[in-house]
This record gives C-alpha cells, sequence and structure tokens, in this order.
C-alpha cells in the first residue's frame, strides 16, 4: 500500500514512517492524567518535554473526553489552549499543533493562534469546523463515535458489524468534509478506539483496521492507556504503559500512521526498534556503541 500524504497549511508530507502525536492535557478532569499539569508553566514544560523526546505532532486539549463531566464553556476552553498553541507556534515551528476540540469557537481561536491540525472527536458534529479547516489550510481528524460528545455509550449490540461501520462513517463524514472545501489530502481518519465502544467492541475494531486504512488517509490511532487497554491488564490509567507499548508495535509494523501517545521517549523507541526489525531502518555497519550508553553509570 502507497505511504498517504497529508497537506498542512498548503505543505505536503509523505507519512512513510509512524508520526508520534504527544498529549498535552490542559484539562484538569483528564481521565489518564489527573491534573498533574495543573499550571501554564507544567503545560508548557511538558510540551517542551515532549518535544525534546522526539515528538512530530502536539495534541492540545482543554476539555477532557471523559464522559459524566459537563462540557466546559468555549471561553475557558480557549483560556486554557490558546497560550500553549502560541507557545509551541513560536518556539516549535518545525513541530505540528493539533487541538483536540470540536466547539467553532475554540477552532477558530486555535486556528489564529496557529493551530495546523484540528482533532474533531465528536465525528464533524459542526460542519462550520470543516469549512474553518478548509479556508486556513489546516488539517482535520475525522473520527468514528456514535454517540455525542461528553456521552458514555456502552451497548454490546450497538453494532452488527463494526469495521464495517466504522469505515462507512468515516467515509461520509471525509466526503462531507471535501463537499466543504477540506481537501481530501488535509483528511486523517481516526476509527475512534473506546469512543461509544465496549473494550470487546474497540478490541474487534482494531483486529479488522486494514479496512480504514484502505480508505487511503493517514490513521490516527489514540490507543494511549484506553479502556481497552485496562481490560486486557487489569491496570489502571498511568500503569498501562507496557500494553500501550505493544499495541503501539503492533501497528508501527505498517507505516502511514500517527500514534497519539503520552509516553513519547517509550513510542520513539517502539517504532526505531520495530521499523529497524521490518527492514526501514538500519545501523551503520562501522558503528560501535559509545562506553557512555554501554553500560549504567556506576554510583557517584
Amino acid at each position: 500500500m502507497r505511504s498517504p500524504l497529508l497537506r498542512v497549511r498548503g505543505a505536503d508530507r509523505l507519512i512513510d514512517t509512524t508520526l508520534v502525536m504527544g498529549v498535552v492535557n490542559a484539562s484538569p478532569e483528564s481521565f489518564s492524567d489527573a491534573g498533574h499539569f495543573a499550571t501554564l508553566e507544567s503545560r508548557l514544560e511538558l510540551a517542551a518535554s515532549l518535544v525534546e523526546s522526539g515528538a512530530d505532532v502536539l495534541d492540545v486539549g482543554g476539555q477532557s473526553a471523559i464522559t459524566g463531566v459537563p462540557e466546559i464553556d468555549a471561553d475557558l476552553e480557549i483560556e486554557r489552549v490558546v497560550p500553549i498553541v502560541e507557545w509551541i507556534h513560536a518556539t516549535y515551528p518545525q513541530v505540528l499543533v493539533s487541538v483536540d476540540t470540536y466547539k467553532p469557537q475554540v477552532v477558530e481561536a486555535s486556528l489564529a493562534a496557529g493551530a495546523d491540525i484540528i482533532n474533531d472527536v465528536s465525528g464533524l458534529l459542526y460542519p462550520e469546523v470543516a469549512v474553518m479547516c478548509a479556508r486556513s489550510g489546516a488539517a482535520l481528524v475525522v473520527m468514528h463515535t456514535a454517540a455525542p460528545p461528553k456521552v458514555r455509550r456502552q451497548q454490546a449490540d450497538l453494532y452488527g458489524d463494526i469495521a464495517r461501520e466504522v469505515c462507512e462513517f468515516l467515509t461520509e463524514k471525509s466526503d462531507e468534509a471535501v463537499a466543504l472545501g477540506v481537501p481530501r489530502e488535509s483528511i486523517i481518519l481516526d476509527p475512534g478506539p473506546d469512543f461509544a465502544k465496549t473494550p470487546h467492541q474497540t478490541l474487534t475494531l482494531l483486529r479488522g483496521i486494514e479496512g480504514v486504512r484502505a480508505l487511503g488517509r493517514p490513521l490516527l490511532l489514540a490507543l494511549s492507556r484506553k479502556d481497552f487497554l485496562g481490560a486486557l491488564t487489569g491496570r489502571s490509567p498511568r500503569a498501562r504503559g507496557a500494553a500501550t507499548d505493544a499495541a503501539i508495535a503492533h501497528f508501527a509494523a505498517v507505516p502511514g500512521g500517527i500514534v497519539r501517545v503520552h509516553d513519547v521517549a517509550a513510542t520513539v523507541d517502539v517504532i526505531a526498534t520495530i521499523e529497524a526489525l521490518n527492514g526501514r531502518r538500519d545501523i551503520a555497519v562501522d558503528y560501535v556503541l559509545p562506553d557512555e550508553i554501554r553500560h549504567e553509570p556506576r554510583p557517584a
């Protein structure tokens, strides 16, 4: 399968590897960070550390997707998100900035602040979001969900053939975005693991992911610390690192995607190893491992 092309702000990028999207939570309601980054300073420090660890994209979110908690006001979300977007855009111009939102007011403010990608987890609930992306040249993530934002829907009989139904939804919504002016080359597809899906449904969908890949667009996989990994391991979100790494290793075997993760450094290492074993990376014939990383340093 050919590597997909991603067009962002008029520039084309061939996605011939697996890009790493680091998560910058600006929301104290986050299911996985639980308020660990409560101040603007701590959020900027997190963003800097993710870039230094090798992130290609930073995804800034001001409202958690956690269910059972009401939506926050758009003005508060803008207050949380925009200063981070502006800082990343000015400090790390080589890094793509994504904003995790579906609210038109937040999209408008984020794009004005320099966001390159709008990560819309609503399944294009508001078509004007696509219009704004088209006008600015920003890329748009189209995600599958069968529930409104902030609503938990866990029904074992919700889908007949989940892989087929997700493909149909993503095709329909992508076509809608294109009709509103978004170039198809600027669309990223997200199958929506755990969004209106039981752990079993998410697992079934991911096993059948080739159908989504066949749509020909870069694939965003938000796998980090997800519920289906908790179901497999019995561990709480911040203890799901090994399971997250295993899932990423599985999907990184095929290039052309983006993985959204909390632990960027570990993900970069996983992708490098998988690609080397698959023959897409190499080690120089004359390379000798330097002593400073060949052995653990001795205690002082």
